[in-house]
């Protein structure tokens, strides 16, 4: 799958697009919104997925809301900066939305991504309390014009053994989905926040020559 958006970064997701989308910012007049779509996997868990949407492809204010859609583009990240720390913040940049009919959708092919780039830090490898193994690693995935997007993605079983094997500045190419993952930030001896991380849970890695 290389529709949706780059040859190395394309996306295509199918759910529920949610009411509710802001605004975010604008870039050379063009303004941008944020909205989130539900897409389901075979286990019945639900995704939240974050989404940016130019004013030029979908009057979100208007249009989609609460419907069933499928939506491409590449998955970016962007720095943002919060009292002077800098946050990973991730969304599918909307090239394409296609208004669908309620009705039957596979929670097996509703969710695609595909990613290739390289590896900006080394793998990090590990076994869950039931022996399961995964890999984390952080793919950096090129734009045109020099800059480039930092994918955090997880492998699991075999997928992370190759992962574990593979140096900084390894070229690879990812299938997977993204996923939405609720985790507890601890703000101080006191205080904790819920928030949601987002990553590339991976089917398919291949390195590449």
């Amino acid at each position: 799958m290389k529709d949706g958006g780059t040859e190395n970064n394309a996306a295509c997701i199918t759910g529920r697009i949610m009411p509710g989308a802001s605004y975010s910012h604008e870039m050379y007049g063009e303004r941008f919104y944020r909205a989130d779509i539900l897409a389901c996997r075979a286990s019945g868990i639900t995704d939240t997925i974050p989404l940016m949407v130019s004013e030029k492809v979908a009057d979100l204010e208007r249009e989609h809301l609460d419907s069933m859609v499928e939506v491409t583009g590449p998955f970016r990240s962007y720095n943002r900066k919060d009292d002077g720390k800098s946050h990973l913040e991730l969304s599918v940049l909307v090239q394409g939305i296609r208004y669908l009919d309620d009705g039957y959708v596979d929670c097996g092919s509703n969710n695609r991504v595909f990613l290739k780039g390289f590896l900006c830090k080394a793998p990090v490898y590990r076994r869950t309390p039931l022996g399961r193994e995964i890999a984390d690693i952080l793919l950096a995935v090129n734009r045109p014009y020099g800059k480039s997007d930092y994918i955090p993605c997880v492998c699991w079983g075999r997928g992370a053994v190759l992962a574990s094997r593979l140096e900084v500045g390894s070229a690879v190419s990812i299938m997977g989905r993204i996923q939405s993952r609720e985790y507890v930030k601890n703000l101080s001896e006191t205080e904790a926040q819920m928030r949601v991380a987002y990553e590339v849970s991976v089917t398919t890695l291949e390195p590449e020559a």
